[in-house]
């Protein structure tokens, strides 16, 4: 490839490499370059699969029990709160799923009171229309 010249004078001033900004801007922003980048659909831990929200709210009910027999007040109560951000992951997620089969049921009823309305029409050769 080719060499960059090497700049003479520092004709403008320039921030340090700081947070968001980057030394090579030359006027308009590159995207920065990540290696955990997540458009290839793992995440961030490659060695475990995650589990599924029902899965976890169980864990973390189960943990807060066994700390609950144990004594430790502080770990039983960390737990709980895990299982109860995990329980309200699954009623959004249950809300959610309600709300596109309710969407769904509206749009099959819509487009069943459509479809009567199309064979109701007279057809040209029905006794009706003679003339």
């Amino acid at each position: 490839m080719f060499e960059r010249k090497p700049r003479r004078f520092n004709t403008t001033r320039r921030r340090p490499n700081v947070r968001g900004h980057s030394g090579h801007s030359n006027g308009h922003m590159q995207p920065r370059l990540r290696s955990n980048s997540f458009s290839n659909g793992q995440g961030r831990n490659n060695f475990r699969q995650t589990q599924s929200p029902e899965k976890l709210h169980e864990k973390y009910t189960t943990l807060a029990q066994e700390a609950m027999s144990s004594g430790d007040t502080a770990s039983r109560e960390n737990y709980l709160q895990h299982a109860d951000h995990f329980m309200r992951i699954i009623e959004e997620r249950n809300k959610y799923r309600d709300q596109n089969k309710s969407n769904t049921a509206d749009k099959n009823v819509i487009d069943n009171k459509d479809e009567p309305n199309a064979s109701t029409e007279t057809q040209p050769d029905s006794p009706a229309v003679k003339e």
